[in-house]
């Protein structure tokens, strides 16, 4: 038996070593275009010494007896969808300190505005050098991880390390199934590092177990974007308004997180509401800042009147388009929207999370590439509660939508019941991370 488990560590550090030195290659390899994403959009600068594991002066470590949970999440979405649980988190273990990782920029924005700058990092490239300082800083009794973050030397070294592991609002995309299950038997070994799994859905569950999570780790308990609090109100929301109704303009269109092809689709069907509603506002958020200019640039080319909204001082809107040039407000400006389009979804990329104008009870509409969020999107258009479209069917579906009033608001009233009928996941994941905490 001893023999036995000494050639199981031998073959997991060989896969170990192999997959840190492909992981090296693959980075250096790619090297020039992380250079260039530097340069030319000042990406991944940031927190680049915290990547590869210096340990910000700026956190507040824990004592020798103050026990740590560890929360990761990736970015905007999932810092949202966790903020719900780290609140339940530190009611539960008010004797804990709760640190929160992020890979994007934004999200580690966002997260040191909701959970202060001495509670939050960037989350380490997964190479042993880097990994291990924060486990010896942090010596975690938990790492809570959102979603799919399956880093196999993090997982590895945490486990090790002694903390218990838990994946969070654990979700296997249409995308990422096929590749997992090419690797199944690699995944297997790397998901035996896992003591639990709390699922979005029964797929998500079935798909998890299918690659090779044990089944007795694996419960279904919702999903936390359910849970998500409506924005606050912001001044930006009641300004915009403001300028509406002095412009004497509508209705109000609000397009959300658009990706790159997208917006000449969305563009050319606002040019056909302007023949029926000459006075239609479209306010237009592109999903990735660094986009910001290349769709300012679009909008003169159609000659389309627009205006940024960092530049924008509160003037009348009378039509056109107010580009969202900024980062924040958009959850909030769906309020005004008689009609909402989610991004990422007229393009294969997979779409975006529709729940934000559900919240304001909004007629949305999302193009027919929506694997990313195929369960969410799967139950609003279930209930009647959202419309898919392809890009030919758009002008049309935006136009029967805006010249029926009573349809429109209840398609909006739908979506506002389900999320309602939806909520409670974030006490499910609490009380399974309370079991979890508390095993021997």
């Amino acid at each position: 038996m001893d023999l036995c488990l000494q050639w199981l560590d031998l073959i997991s550090s060989l896969y170990s070593f192999l997959y840190s030195v492909a992981l090296g290659i693959g980075m250096l390899a790619s090297l020039p275009y992380w250079l260039w994403q530097m340069v030319r959009h000042g990406k991944y600068r940031k927190g680049l010494a915290e990547r590869l594991g210096a340990v910000p002066a700026r956190l507040r470590l824990p004592g020798e007896q103050e026990p740590v949970i560890w929360v990761h999440a990736v970015s905007v979405g999932e810092v949202l969808a966790v903020a719900g649980l780290v609140e339940e988190l530190q009611r539960c273990f008010p004797q804990h300190r709760i640190f929160i990782s992020t890979t994007t920029d934004t999200g580690q924005e966002l997260a040191r505005k909701r959970f202060g700058k001495s509670n939050v990092f960037y989350f380490p490239m997964d190479f042993g050098f880097a990994i291990r300082p924060y486990l010896r800083a942090l010596r975690p009794r938990m790492v809570v991880i959102a979603e799919t973050e399956f880093w196999p030397n993090f997982m590895r070294l945490a486990h090790a390390s002694g903390a218990r592991i838990a994946v969070v609002n654990a979700r296997i995309s249409d995308r990422s199934w096929p590749s997992y299950r090419r690797f199944r038997g690699l995944l297997r070994r790397l998901l035996a590092n896992v003591d639990l799994f709390l699922a979005q859905t029964q797929e998500d569950a079935a798909r998890l177990q299918d690659i090779g999570a044990s089944p007795e780790r694996v419960r279904v308990a919702g999903n936390l974007k359910f849970d998500i609090p409506g924005p606050a109100p912001m001044a930006i929301v009641e300004s915009v308004r403001k300028s509406i109704a002095e412009g004497g303009a509508g209705p109000v269109l609000v397009c959300g997180s658009t990706v790159e092809g997208e917006e000449p689709l969305l563009l050319k069907a606002f040019e056909n509401l302007l023949v029926q509603y000459p006075r239609a506002v479209m306010i237009l958020a592109p999903r990735h800042p660094e986009r910001f200019a290349v769709v300012a640039a679009l909008l003169e080319q159609m000659s389309i009147r627009f205006c940024r909204r960092s530049l924008w001082k509160g003037e009348a809107l009378g039509s056109g388009v107010l580009l969202l040039d900024t980062i924040g407000e958009l959850a909030a400006l769906y309020a005004l929207a008689d009609v909402a389009f989610v991004g990422g979804s007229l393009v294969p990329r997979g779409g975006h999370n529709i729940i934000e104008p559900a919240q304001h009870g909004v007629a949305t509409v999302v193009g027919n590439h929506t694997e990313n969020f195929r369960d969410i999107v799967s139950l609003f258009r279930d209930r009647d509660a959202v419309k898919i479209v392809g890009p030919a069917e758009l002008p049309l579906v935006l136009l029967e939508l805006l010249a029926n009033d009573e349809g429109r608001r209840a398609l909006g009233q739908r979506a506002a019941e389900t999320m309602r009928a939806q909520t409670g996941a974030t006490t499910r994941m609490a009380d399974g991370l309370q079991e979890l905490l508390a095993r021997p």
